[in-house]
């Protein structure tokens, strides 16, 4: 049984159901994030980016490091909460992660797009670092040589929502969690765009190209 989510939409309530239940878990479940931790957030002005970003302090990072494709987004990541906000081209990435921390390696990066961003977020990372991955959007599978994980003491992890499924814990103290944190105005849902049903394919695109904003819908009734 999902909690009530009173006072709340159902455009939010689904991007929490979704996006939501991703971000809490790239932070308690797969990151393990401690207190004090720099937590970057790639595509932090996307779905699960955007709720990533206002998670952070609430979850215990110290520093929250976004990534956007424009000024636009880098400014709504900033507005979210992020203590910083940095290109997110791949080339020159690791460099201006390591920038926007100080100079310092990172501990935690949340990483979707995997090839060359994938490659870039490891080099950023301090020792004991850990890279979550939940997505690979560019489709350039990456491979991982265990002697550089044991040379910096790194952990590459990854993240599949649908593998909670079957674990009603996982699903409902997250949801929950997150359904209390909207409603007492901490978790602010982006809605972006709405498609009707026919143009589906056309939204995925969007996604792919990361021309969107925050959570998309689709209009079943058009």
């Amino acid at each position: 049984m999902l909690p009530d989510p009173d006072g709340i939409d159902d455009g939010a309530a689904l991007a929490l159901l979704v996006q939501g239940l991703t971000a809490w878990h790239l932070y308690r479940t797969a990151g393990r994030v401690e207190r004090g931790d720099t937590v970057v957030v790639h595509s932090a002005a996307g779905g699960v980016g955007s709720l990533a970003v206002q998670l952070g302090k609430g979850m215990g990072a110290g520093r929250v490091i976004a990534t956007a494709g424009s000024e636009e987004r880098r400014a709504l990541a900033l507005e979210l909460g992020a203590d910083a906000a940095v290109d997110g081209g791949a080339e020159g990435l690791a460099d201006r992660l390591r920038e926007a921390n100080h100079g310092e390696g990172v501990d935690v990066v949340f990483e979707a797009a995997g090839g060359r961003v994938f490659e870039e977020s490891m080099a950023a990372l301090a020792h004991f670092g850990r890279l979550v991955v939940y997505g690979i959007s560019s489709r350039e599978q990456n491979e991982v040589r265990t002697g550089r994980l044991m040379r910096n003491s790194h952990t590459v992890a990854g993240f599949w929502l649908w593998d909670c499924l079957d674990r009603p814990a996982m699903i409902d103290d997250a949801l929950a969690d997150l359904f209390d944190r909207a409603a007492r105005g901490e978790l602010r849902v982006v809605v972006g765009d709405t498609y009707p049903l026919s143009e589906a394919a056309g939204a995925q695109v969007d996604l792919v190209e990361r021309r969107t904003r925050g959570k998309i819908l689709l209009d079943p009734g058009h």
